[in-house]
This record gives C-alpha cells, structure tokens and sequence, in this order.
C-alpha cells in the first residue's frame, strides 16, 4: 500500500516497444541480452524484465550473485549471465541456481579449475576499458584451451566491453583489438561472441563474427543513435503538501541558502528528498507542475523538497520530479553525471507503479 503520494510510474509497455524496436533495427543476432542489473536500472522488479522478455530478450545479465538468484527467483528458465566474477566459495551455489559465469583473468580461472561443479562461462577480453577482462592474447589462448579440457565446465560465450560509442576511432580500435587477442582460437565454436551494449549495438554495422549484443539503457529509451524513436519508461512522481507565504528576507529550509526577494513569494512544499533519491545537487533544476517549469530553490530535505511557485500552484497539486527521457538528460547535465544514476538513485523506499 502506498499511503504517500510520491512514486516512479513504470511504462512497461514502452520497455516492451523499445526491446522489439531495438531488435528490429538490429536484425542478425541469435542472442538479444537484456541487462537487468541495479534492479533494471532503477525500475524494479520482475515486471520491467517480463517486458523485456516478451520484447524478445533471450538472455538476461546481472551484476552480481546475489542480483542473479534475485532474478532466478521469478524466471526459472532463461540463462542468466554474471558480468562480475563470482567468488570462488559461492560458485556451487552459481552452479545451483545456473548462472553463467565471467572470467576474466588468469588468476581466477586458476581458482575456478580446482571447483567441481558443473559450471557454464563466457570469457571476458579487456579492449580498454581496463576494468575486467584478460588483456594479452596469449592468456585468452591458454584461457581458451585449458576451459574447454574441463569436463565440468561449458564455455558458452566470449565477450567485451565498448567503453565509447560515441568515439568511432576508439571503437574499431577495440573491434580490431577483440580480433587480435582471439585470432588464435575458433571463435565459430564458441556458441555465443557479443561486443555491443546499448549505443555500440545501435551506432555501429554487425560484425560478421558477433551473434549477440547486450540492451541496457536503451531498453529505457535511451539512444546516441537520433534515428531510433524509443520511448520514456521512467517518472517520478510527488505532490505538493503545503504552500508557504514568504515576505522578502524569510529563508526556506536548512542553513537558510534561499533568501525571498520580493514579498509575497510562493514556496511549494514537495513530499520527496534525499532518502527518495533526489540528491541535494539537484537544488536549481526543474520540476514540473501543470506542465509548467519550477525551480527546486534551498536546501533538499531527506524527506522534502522546496518548489519556487506562482498563484496558479495549490496544495495537492500533482509534481512530476523526474518527467521523462528529455527530462533525465538534463537533470544528468545538470548533475554533471549520466542517466543511469538519475534513474538508479531513486530509492526502494520510493514505489514503482507499473503501467501495463
């Protein structure tokens, strides 16, 4: 029951357009990954991956053990990949509930070829990012041979990570460097090769050799690509809870930052803050009430926030915080960071409501 008027709508049918749009403009491949890490990136919950999935993602990837037995819970069937190494003490209970596993480094498959149990893996190549992934063509050759001699072990896939789409000199380069490390292995008989996340999957022609790409933010409507016309998944919700009368010289909120200049002022009161998710770096950017533009003015609260209003703003009028895809762009610029955060910063304690 949610007895406060603050909440994040989830458009599930638009994830679902977005997936099938994606896929279309993005024909060929055999393996369609929906990343579903940091809870969907802020939208939640098995719904958001159900329309995923009825979009056309047949394989789903996560940040980590715990997220991956999070999501088997509510999907029994379709392979789930860790894009993060999993400690070695926890690969039984990998092993448990199927989840593919990464390596990425000579160390770890050292560890991972004294375990037992039945394991499927991708291998992660560095073309760098330098974040994870084996870095030398040599170690992905011996990585490659010594895995395939295990009984045990099912080497699935093969992988990296583009780390600027934007950039095209810096992406072929790590296309050229995926090619260079794997030259001495059969790439043909590795069942799945993917590159490509969201904007290097959209931005960029199909390599012959890659059978799969990986959708994240995209699937949110997120896209370098301006060609695409995906749609806003993502709103965030809150209404006024008071209005206060200021006459020029009173401050508003903690360490009175926010002078009136003019009596008469109008504060908007709003039942969201810091422990919502809306940082106090958001003091000076827009929300929106009857469509109109109002600036967040003082300090944020951990539970409210303060709207500079005209006479048209009454009590339990409707806020939208967070409005939609155009609107997160500009609450990122302006928080000097990207869209994901926006988004993955609203907190759990803040409902999603999801619109079928």
């Amino acid at each position: 029951m949610n007895y406060r008027k603050t909440y994040v709508k989830i458009n599930l049918q638009h994830i679902e357009n977005n997936v099938k749009l994606l896929i279309q403009k993005n024909a060929g491949y055999q393996y369609y990954f929906g990343v579903v890490k940091a809870d969907c990136y802020g939208h939640y919950g098995p719904k958001p991956i159900q329309a995923m999935i009825d979009g056309g993602c047949n394989y789903l990837a996560v940040s980590s053990l715990d997220e991956a037995i999070a999501v088997r819970k509510f999907f029994e069937e379709i392979p789930i990949l860790c894009l993060e190494p999993i400690a070695v003490e926890n690969l039984k209970v990998a092993s448990q509930y199927h989840i593919t596993i990464t390596v990425g480094s000579m160390n770890y498959l050292k560890e991972l070829e004294n375990v037992d149990d039945y394991l499927t893996v991708h291998i992660k190549v560095n073309t760098g990012m330098n974040r994870l992934g084996f870095s030398h063509r040599e170690e992905i050759t011996k990585a490659y041979y010594r895995l395939i001699q295990k009984k045990n072990i099912k080497l699935e896939g093969i992988y990296t990570h583009i780390y600027d789409a934007s950039d095209e000199e810096r992406t072929n380069r790590q296309f050229e460097l995926f090619q260079k490390f794997t030259a001495s292995i059969p790439l043909k008989n590795i069942p799945i090769v993917h590159l490509t996340a969201s904007d290097a999957t959209t931005l960029y022609p199909k390599l012959s050799f890659a059978n799969g790409c990986r959708f994240g933010i995209s699937m949110y409507g997120f896209t370098l690509n301006q060609h695409l016309k995906l749609q806003s998944t993502f709103q965030v919700v809150s209404e006024v809870i008071q209005i206060q009368t200021l006459q020029k010289g009173d401050c508003v909120g903690y360490d009175g930052i926010y002078q009136a200049t003019t009596n008469g002022e109008r504060i908007a009161v709003v039942s969201i803050g810091y422990a919502d998710g809306i940082v106090r770096s958001n003091t000076g950017r827009y929300v929106y009430i009857h469509n109109k533009k109002y600036p967040i003015v003082g300090n944020i609260c951990m539970d409210m926030l303060f709207v500079k209003v005209d006479e048209s703003v009454v009590e339990h009028d409707e806020v939208i915080v967070i409005k939609d895809v155009e609107h997160i762009y500009e609450i990122a610029k302006f928080l000097n960071t990207v869209c994901h955060e926006v988004m993955c910063n609203i907190s759990k304690r803040v409902p999603r409501l999801y619109k079928e």
